[in-house]
């Protein structure tokens, strides 16, 4: 079983001891002392030497949970500014006791470099030629908070091949998602028990997904302030949000890909989702990096690391939502094959897609049988559904699009498909009018009329059945959070049968959808578009009903709290 450590910065003995009780009532297996600033080193005085010996003591008697012993220096990324000799005289005083931890850690390097350091050390540690009895297990680490450690190889097989190390911990920032393939190379098969975890929004699934590959334990914070090292999750989402008790070597590996993807609300909804209905899944961030000023470099990066995460065993992902800003690169990069209604043929007419599928012929082999791939537009769906309520009745309506992406480009093509007359406004026109071309071009010429351009002016004198927003204007944390993304004040001829429609979800209420409702006009939030796609998505990879209610309360409440 893959341990959950909690790591505290030792400041106040009382105050960490209360926290180590927040971690074990949290359901934390092991809390880690990192007690860097609170010794400094040899004072000189016996008298305030011996309170800190004497507190320190006091802190693992009393500790709740079996003890890491850290005390990281400046260095290796750590705070502490002392001598060597003087912490490894700290370790030979706490680890011979009745208190002493269950594990003292102790970088590699500080390790090897002093024969007479390295002497000192495994007498504090089981040691196979140790004669005294002694309960303390060496874990020898390496860190790198800016890449990965140069000569890696050579030095774990020089912890690897030290006799008093029990353990041996890797840790460095990933740099991509395709960083954590090579993390988890290391734990699968190691001659020892090893940690291996990548620091940084991209090192995320290596701490989640350490049980699947056999990780002796990996760390989380006790709350979002605390955190030892960058992109640690709180023990509360790694146990609850990620339900990491449930991952094991057959779960099956799920995730929202985009730039930036850490407002998500998908983790949320689909893991409960998976819980709910008892698939053996786990759902994850996957930030995949973009350059809004080089679409090429974009999507070179994105298609690269899909193919990794989709072909490369250990990980195989089994399914995947896809954001802003790859939802074009993936209909590009995609073969265009749907499911059923909607979905038919949805990704090549409307060059977007937001989700992908695995065919997988035999998940128990090892790898698991893989035949290939499906790409499909759950936006389109969810569109549909919302914006005149059964597939028939958009026949006839007019629509006003604004905005030129890739939910444009779903809600374009569905509405069109379904009998709509749609005219579409953006900031760039030429962004908008490759839209109206591209979507001409994968259609016979009976569309022809059925699409255009509408100019700003235009869109506030206009009188359509339906407005849909499918810009970022008016999200939380976006471009411009108090933007109105149409001019619904301005807009004379609208009223209580006009429909306003937002696809951004965070708030709840954007100024858009809350000048409609002022104006007494019917408003459709983007939390109802949300959920309708995320179910489509999660009805496609687990083939059985969405719990759509429990999405809906779960988005809903999110926001609420935030």
């Amino acid at each position: 079983m893959t341990l959950v450590c909690v790591p505290i910065f030792v400041e106040d003995i009382d105050a960490a001891l209360r926290d180590a009780v927040a971690a074990r009532d949290a359901g934390a297996d092991l809390v880690e002392w990192r007690i860097d600033t609170y010794f400094s080193g040899s004072t000189g005085s016996d008298t305030e030497d011996g309170v800190v010996v004497a507190e320190l003591q006091r802190l693992l008697a009393e500790s709740p949970l079996p003890a890491i012993l850290t005390c990281r220096p400046t260095w290796e990324g750590g705070d502490y500014d002392g001598d060597d000799a003087d912490r490894v005289a700290l370790f030979e005083k706490l680890c011979t006791g009745e208190s002493a931890p269950a594990y003292l850690d102790v970088e590699l390097a500080a390790y090897t470099r002093s024969a007479n350091i390295r002497q000192k050390i495994d007498l504090c540690v089981n040691h196979p030629k140790q004669i005294r009895d002694v309960r303390t297990k060496l874990i020898l680490s390496i860190h790198d908070f800016k890449k990965r450690p140069d000569n890696l190889d050579r030095r774990l097989l020089e912890a690897y091949d030290a006799p008093a190390c029990a353990v041996v911990k890797v840790a460095y920032r990933a740099r991509s998602l395709r960083d954590n393939l090579d993390l988890f190379e290391l734990t699968r098969g190691s001659p020892k028990p090893t940690i291996a975890l990548g620091m940084g929004e991209f090192g995320l699934m290596s701490r989640v997904l350490a049980p699947k590959f056999g990780g002796y334990l990996t760390f989380a914070s006790l709350r979002d302030s605390s955190g030892t090292a960058p992109g640690q999750p709180t023990v509360d989402e790694l146990l609850n949000l990620y339900r990491f008790r449930s991952i094991g070597r057959e779960t099956r590996i799920y995730g929202v890909i985009g730039w930036p993807v850490g407002h998500s609300l998908s983790p949320h909804v689909h893991n409960a989702g998976f819980e709910a209905v008892g698939h053996d899944g786990v759902y994850l961030p996957l930030p995949i990096a973009a350059d809004e000023n080089d679409a090429e470099a974009s999507y070179l990066s994105f298609k690269t690391t899909v193919w990794a995460l989709f072909r490369s065993e250990p990980i195989l992902l089994a399914g995947a939502s896809v954001t802003i800003p790859f939802k074009e690169c993936l209909a590009r990069m995609g073969d265009g094959i749907g499911q059923s209604g909607a979905l038919i043929d949805v990704v090549d007419a409307c060059g977007a897609a937001n989700t992908i599928d695995v065919e997988i012929n035999d998940w128990s082999a090892i790898p698991p049988f893989y035949s290939g791939h499906r790409v499909a537009n759950t936006d389109a769906i969810a569109i549909e559904a919302l914006a005149r309520g059964d597939a028939n009745s958009l026949a006839g309506s007019t629509v006003c699009l604004v905005g030129a992406g890739g939910v444009a480009r779903a809600a374009a093509w569905i509405c069109m498909d379904r009998g709509a007359r749609v005219l579409v406004n953006n900031r760039s026109e030429q962004r908008a009018l490759e839209l109206v071309d591209g979507l001409r071009s994968r259609r016979d010429s009976s569309w022809e009329g059925d699409l255009g351009l509408i100019s700003a002016q235009e869109l506030i004198e206009s009188q359509f059945d339906v407005y849909i927003n499918c810009t970022p204007v008016g999200m939380k944390g976006g471009p411009d959070p108090d933007g109105l993304s149409i001019p619904v004040p301005d807009m004379p001829n609208v009223g209580p049968d006009t429909v306003f429609f937002d696809t951004v979800y965070n708030p709840v209420e954007t100024p858009m959808l809350k000048a409609a409702r002022e104006r007494g006009c019917t408003t459709i939030d983007g939390v109802e578009m949300f959920v309708r796609q995320a179910a489509a998505q999660f009805e496609l990879w687990t083939g059985k009903p969405a719990p759509v209610q429990l999405f809906d309360r779960i988005c809903r409440e999110k926001l609420a709290s935030s």
